[in-house]
C-alpha cells in the first residue's frame, strides 16, 4: 500500500442557519393558504435566510431568501384580496 495517501477527509461544507431559513420558507407557503402562523414562518424564513447568507454555502440560503419574499408578498396580496371583497360585500 502507497503510504503517500493522505488519510484527511474533506468535510463537506453545510448552512445549518440556510437550511432552517429554506425550510421555514417552504413551510410558510404550504401553510400560508389554511393559517395566519404562516406570517410567524415567514419572519423566522426570512430572518434565517438573511442570516445565513453570510456563511457558505449561500445556495439554500438564497433560495430561502427568494421563497420568503415570493411568501410575503403572497400573503399581502392574499389580505388585499379579502379586504377588497369584504368592501365589495359592504
Amino acid at each position: 500500500m502507497d503510504e503517500n495517501y493522505s488519510r484527511v477527509k474533506k468535510v463537506k461544507e453545510s448552512n445549518g442557519i440556510g437550511i432552517a431559513g429554506f425550510v421555514l420558507s417552504i413551510v410558510s407557503v404550504v401553510v400560508s393558504f389554511t393559517s395566519l402562523f404562516s406570517v410567524i414562518f415567514w419572519i423566522l424564513g426570512i430572518i434565517f435566510s438573511i442570516m445565513g447568507l453570510f456563511q457558505k454555502p449561500k445556495g439554500l440560503a438564497i433560495a430561502g431568501t427568494i421563497i420568503s419574499a415570493v411568501s410575503g408578498l403572497l400573503f399581502i396580496l392574499i389580505i388585499v384580496f379579502a379586504f377588497l371583497v369584504m368592501n365589495a360585500v359592504k
